[in-house]
């Protein structure tokens, strides 16, 4: 077992696994076991350190109050570096956590010191992980800054507001900004008793966001600078939601023109023109709200919706392309998609067309999928899909010959649907994991299922 004395001991010694991959850290076979996934904190935690893993409730090295964690990166298409999942700590005991103060509390005492080893998350030529050849990228010691700490307050005081309320079966990954309290467990059907009322909870443990943790992989292995436009102290006194709202209810009812006049800039004619309006609002440049700290962190996104000065809304809302060899073979509850729609807020900017053809700026939403959505339309979506493959009818063929993709329309269930985007079908053509050859397809929700959402603004 490795010996220290402080923290430092423990960081410096950390710091030696830099570069090595599992299979050079793993000293007990633990690859020839069949139930390998997960087990990454596992290798780490008894091959190097050599201590047996456990479920304690105080920190991994409590003696200095530091608790180990393990979360993988991926690099994403545009080459930029991203955590590849939210970072799972702790599971909430909603028996003991309500009677708690954060300070007391048990995400307080395991996690405020938090020793993390980012590993490569890397794939073999049959696109499955390759376990053995993770390669541990950086190790670090985190403690949370100041700004970080009055939002992670305010999330824990959310949750544990719904436990004290009875509430505990009604805790979404979408109440919070960067603590999560996500589903933890063998199934959904994982749950426990709650203290202030009969209804059981499905079992949660506190996380750290996706958006959060990309975060983290930006700043200590890209060394990127971020930009921040609240305060620790703005925080004590006004939710995010609210500060946001101070940048741009000012401009509400304003043609694009005008907010172009009244920033100094130039009103752009490309095509994303009011995207990047809301960059000059911010005061970055580009649309990518990623470059502002805030935002990054708690895995915002936005995007421009203009009606039509009758209040028609004709374009519906798509997501990267679907995940086929996913779907194919993992459960929805451990896909990336479940993760995306649990963990990205959306903010829905809006505008409409007037009578003289000009662009009024209507307002502003934050929005994050219902779990009940998620639960419901978007898992049948996903397991309609699977299902589809496992039968090999996702192709077939009308009496004329003509091809019909037996994929989710709009009229599936009235949110979501799935469809390609762009027009080059040879050049957009998968074949899926079962054989059969479609181009690629998008997750969309439904224009009508947007306008539900943001029509209020309108007026």
């Amino acid at each position: 077992m490795f010996k220290y004395e402080t923290i430092d001991d423990l960081v410096s010694y950390a710091k030696e696994a830099e570069g090595k991959t599992l299979k050079e850290i793993d000293k007990n076979d633990m690859f020839e076991s069949k139930n390998i996934k997960g087990k990454v904190g596992t290798i780490i935690e008894e091959s190097y350190f050599g201590y047996p893993s456990n479920s304690a409730a105080e920190a991994d090295f409590a003696d200095v109050g530091v608790e180990l964690k393990t979360t993988g990166v991926i690099r994403q298409k545009s080459g930029k570096l991203a955590a590849k999942e939210r970072l799972v700590l702790n599971i909430i005991n909603y028996e003991t956590e309500s009677f708690k103060d954060f300070y007391t509390s048990s995400f307080w005492l395991k996690n405020n010191k938090l020793l993390i080893f980012f590993y490569s998350y890397v794939r073999n030529a049959d696109n499955k992980p390759d376990y053995r050849n993770f390669e541990i990228i950086k190790t670090i010691l985190h403690e949370f800054n100041d700004t970080d700490l009055e939002l992670i307050k305010k999330d824990w005081e959310i949750i544990n507001n719904k436990i004290k309320a009875g509430l505990a079966h009604e805790l979404s990954e979408g109440d919070t900004n960067i603590l999560g309290a996500c589903t933890k467990g063998a199934s959904a059907k994982s749950v426990r008793s709650q203290p202030f009322s009969d209804i059981d909870a499905k079992q949660r443990a506190y996380s750290l966001k996706q958006g959060y943790m990309s975060a983290l992989v930006r700043q200590y292995i890209d060394n990127e600078k971020l930009i921040s436009f609240t305060s620790a102290e703005q925080l004590k006194n006004k939710s995010f939601e609210a500060l946001l709202h101070d940048y741009f209810d000012v401009y509400i009812g304003w043609s694009t023109k005008d907010i172009a006049k009244r920033l100094g800039v130039e009103l752009s004619t490309a095509k994303n023109k009011n995207a990047l309006l809301i960059s000059d609002i911010l005061g970055i440049t580009g649309t990518n709200l990623n470059k502002i700290e805030e935002f990054s962190k708690l895995n915002i996104k936005f995007k421009t919706i203009t009606y039509s000065k009758t209040g028609t809304l004709p374009e519906s809302m798509s997501f990267e392309n679907l995940n086929f060899e996913e779907i194919y073979n993992e459960n929805f509850d451990d896909s990336s998609l479940k993760e995306q729609m649990e963990s990205i807020k959306w903010l829905f900017v809006v505008f409409q067309k007037d009578e003289n053809n000009d662009t009024i700026f209507k307002g502003i939403k934050l929005w994050n999928v219902p779990e009940e959505i998620i639960d419901n339309q978007i898992r049948d979506l996903y397991d309609y899909v699977k299902q589809q493959m496992l039968d090999k009818n996702v192709v077939t063929y009308d009496q004329n010959g003509k091809e019909i993709i037996n994929l989710p329309k709009t009229a599936f269930n009235g949110v979501c649907h799935v469809r390609p985007k762009g027009a080059n079908r040879a050049k957009s053509m998968i074949t899926l994991p079962n054989g059969e050859s479609i181009p690629n397809q998008c997750f969309w929700f439904n224009n009508s299922f947007i306008k539900t959402l943001t029509d209020n603004l309108l007026n």
